[in-house]
């Protein structure tokens, strides 16, 4: 028996209802994301901890790139400023590297003036999570409980919150130089690509796989 017209008509517009709720619903959690994507960009949570963290980048024959150099600068500051007494570095190669992008900076940080035994580089990872997973262990190792995570400032949230799930005291301090930062284009792409790698994290809490400036 078919159903009468204002029934369907009823049906009709609480259907609309619901799916206009539900996409202002996604609308305000993306947007939402975004917005502290952007809020924690701009803050720089250094304070007194057992060690910094300086995410991965690109490095070109033992060289950093101008990415991954602008982290090392902000997290070598951060030590002369007596903020930490040890720094991490992280980041695997890729096939064909002789180095690994934590022993680039390592060897980076070495040549001006950080003493090799307040460094620890760890190749493991190929993604900010399985950097930050090899980071936690490490960690633990030397019974630190407390990181300041240096990267840079749209990847600030996303590497917080991972260390954070990772058993960590984490802060964010990010880098405020670099290529990544020159460009409102660049920061807006950033902040997109970010809201969208927090978003699939929280769901899935697997890695993103961004490629690029050392985001994944």
């Amino acid at each position: 028996m078919s159903r009468p017209p204002a029934y369907r008509s009823r049906s009709g517009r609480l259907l609309r209802r619901a799916l206009a709720g539900a996409l202002l619903v996604a609308l305000l959690v993306v947007g939402g994301t975004a917005f502290r994507v952007w809020q924690v960009a701009r803050v720089d949570q250094r304070q007194p901890v057992d060690v910094s963290v300086v995410l991965g980048a690109a490095q070109y024959h033992g060289e950093p790139s101008d990415v991954l150099e602008a982290r090392l600068r902000h997290a070598l500051k951060l030590y002369e400023d007596g903020v930490t007494d040890h720094i991490i570095t992280v980041g695997g190669r890729k096939s064909g590297d002789a180095y690994t992008e934590a022993e680039a900076g390592k060897e980076w940080l070495v040549e001006h003036d950080v003493p090799s035994s307040k460094i620890v580089d760890v190749d493991t990872g190929s993604d900010t999570l399985g950097s930050l997973e090899a980071v936690a262990e490490v960690a633990r190792q030397h019974s630190w409980t407390s990181a300041l995570i240096v990267s840079d400032p749209w990847h600030s949230l996303r590497s917080r919150t991972m260390a954070n799930d990772m058993g960590l005291d984490a802060y964010a301090s990010p880098a405020r130089t670099g290529p990544v930062v020159q460009t409102r284009d660049i920061q807006t792409r950033y902040i997109v690509r970010e809201t969208a790698a927090l978003l699939y994290y929280r769901l899935t809490h697997a890695p993103a796989e961004i490629s690029g400036a050392g985001l994944g």
